[in-house]
């Protein structure tokens, strides 16, 4: 009997630390293959977009779609779950484009965390909320505007305990610390040469 409660202890336990990595696979569909309701949903603002591409994304615990175009000079992602509902629209920025106070902790947070750390990736996340319709979110997003609902999601090649990995971070528009998942290289099913 203790053999069994220590087997389900050791399997929890393995769940656990899977929830703390990124396992994830995107790869590019057709926009037919889109689901219809979320192209519904981000037609009216592909009209005058630059380089669209559609993508189907595999993580270990869900299945999400997103499209992805440059509009008004600016790179946008807007993910939506496997049912067509909106989960966030995010745009690509850099550190000068993020309010000094919130910059700062931020780094501070990354100085504290990591013995060494390379900032490779920053969008600006604009969440859906049940608080706020999923239009006004989107239009937020266009808009590019800084609110407070605005999360920033960093990608860090840090180093921890003498070893590099990439991490992917989420902070609050306050610069406040949300979530940190360590984001595994992506699996390659073609032989590089």
């Amino acid at each position: 009997m203790k053999s069994y409660s220590l087997l389900t202890l050791l399997i929890l336990i393995g769940c656990f630390v899977n929830a703390q990595n990124k396992y994830e696979r995107e790869y590019r569909i057709r926009k037919s293959q889109f689901p219809s309701t979320a192209m519904d949903l981000i037609d009216d603002t592909l009209d005058d977009a630059k380089r669209i591409r559609f993508y189907r994304e595999t993580d270990s615990t869900k299945i999400s779609y997103e499209a992805k175009f440059k509009k008004d000079r600016l790179w946008y992602s807007v993910e939506f779950d496997e049912d067509g509902t909106l989960e966030d629209v995010e745009i690509l920025i850099k550190e000068v484009d993020i309010p000094s106070d919130s910059m700062k902790i931020i780094l501070k947070y990354l100085d504290n965390s990591f013995t060494k750390y390379r900032i490779k990736r920053i969008q600006q996340q604009y969440p859906i909320s049940k608080e706020e319709p999923t239009e006004k979110t989107i239009r937020n997003a266009f808009q590019n505007l800084i609110l407070p609902s605005i999360n920033y999601e960093f990608i860090v090649a840090g180093k921890k305990d003498k070893e590099y990995f990439d991490y992917e971070l989420l902070f609050g528009s306050d610069g406040s610390f949300k979530k940190m998942r360590k984001s595994l290289p992506p699996n390659y099913d073609h032989v590089l040469y």
